[in-house]
This record gives C-alpha cells, sequence and structure tokens, in this order.
C-alpha cells in the first residue's frame, strides 16, 4: 500500500512511468470500466453514445484507455495561451453523450486542477447527458483533516468538481476514504492492492523470500 501510494503521489501525472507503473495504470483501468459497465449498462450502447477527452496531464495514458476500451479519443483543444490562462474547445458535438473526462495530477498540478473543471464545464454547457471525471490521482487528497490554522483543502477541490458539473467521479487509491463524503456526486474509489499481489506473484518467484523498498 506504502508503495503504491507513494507512486501515484509522486509520478503518475509524470512522462515517465516504469513499466510495473504502466501495469498498475492498465489492471486498474480495466476493473475501472468493468465496473463501469456493470454499473451503467448504457456505457457504450449507440444510444448513448460515450466520448472520451483528457487534458495535458498524461495524454499517453489516456491513448491506453481508448485503445483498451475500443474508443476514438474525443476532438477536443486544451492549451494555455499567451496570458498563461486555459483555453478549453470541443470541437465536436457531444449533446445527449456519455463523457469522460481524464486527468491525472501532474507536476503542474494546479494548472491540471483548472483544465479539468474547464472541460468539465465545458460539457456541461454543452448539453453532456452525462459527465464522468476519471482522476487516478486526487490531487489535495492528503489535506483531507483539519489542522491548526489550515483547512480541508481536498473539499474545497471536490465543490468545485461538482459545480462544475460532473456527474460521477472514478479515483483510485485516496488518502482517506472520508473524503467520499466531500463530494454531492457518486464515487468509485478503486484499491490497486489485488494487482500489485497479482504481479508479484506472477512476476517475482521467489517473492517469499524478497523485500520491497
Amino acid at each position: 500500500h506504502y508503495f503504491i501510494q507513494s507512486n501515484l503521489s509522486v509520478g503518475i501525472g509524470c512522462s515517465e512511468l516504469s513499466f510495473t507503473d504502466h501495469y498498475f495504470i492498465q489492471s486498474n483501468l480495466r476493473m475501472t470500466m468493468a465496473l463501469h459497465v456493470a454499473r451503467y449498462p448504457t456505457m457504450g450502447d449507440p444510444r448513448t453514445p460515450m466520448v472520451i477527452f483528457t487534458g495535458q496531464s498524461h495524454p499517453s495514458f489516456a491513448n491506453d484507455v481508448c485503445s483498451h476500451v475500443g474508443v476514438k479519443m474525443g476532438d477536443i483543444i486544451v492549451r494555455n495561451i499567451s496570458s498563461t490562462e486555459t483555453e478549453v474547445k470541443l470541437q465536436e458535438s457531444i449533446r445527449g453523450k456519455e463523457v469522460y473526462i481524464i486527468q491525472s495530477g501532474s507536476k503542474r498540478v494546479n494548472n491540471d486542477i483548472f483544465e479539468m473543471l474547464t472541460m468539465i464545464y465545458a460539457c456541461r454547457t454543452s448539453s453532456a447527458g452525462k459527465i464522468v471525471a476519471v482522476l487516478p490521482y486526487l490531487p489535495y487528497s492528503k489535506q483531507c483533516r483539519m489542522r491548526r490554522r489550515a483547512c480541508i483543502t481536498s473539499k474545497l477541490l471536490a465543490k468545485l468538481i461538482c459545480n462544475a458539473g460532473v456527474n460521477h467521479i472514478i479515483t483510485m487509491d485516496l488518502h482517506q476514504r472520508e473524503i467520499h463524503g466531500f463530494f454531492d456526486c457518486s464515487v468509485d474509489n478503486l484499491r490497486s492492492s489485488p494487482f500489485l499481489l497479482q504481479y508479484i506473484l506472477d512476476n517475482i518467484p521467489n517473492y517469499r523470500d524478497s523485500v520491497m523498498v
């Protein structure tokens, strides 16, 4: 658990990930989609078309998602203009569609957050049927408790995401389960440990004599 949470906190949004990192991410992605199909049977139904958008935090991960589920990446422009402001332009109609927005925290965490909020709001004002935010690492999740002369920043972020117009959130390994209560929408908090254990069983023959650092 320590290894996974540290890995997510430090590197999940970075451009260079190890093979093991990709294994965890892709395995959890498969479980994510399986759970979501079970919960929302309309996913993939031609009567409710699905669209996947991504920001600039980790586009290669989003491309892997699209390849796995067999959906073409949605046409969207997300960029920082000369004044460093975030600009989002949808290049296709999403009216009545089920939209998945993939965005994680990276080294530019505050920029990633505002990109996500702007994409959600753009989809909401374009009459999307349902908006699902896929956040492998939820920024500010460690700031979930009241400390002396501080604030619960993760609750602020949860309110911003919900007010932007999201209907459902998929994340993994939240720092505290209580963060669920900060959101006014449904949340799927997936766990990485089953895939870590399976990876060890499949790839480390003498794992009983090994030490994980």
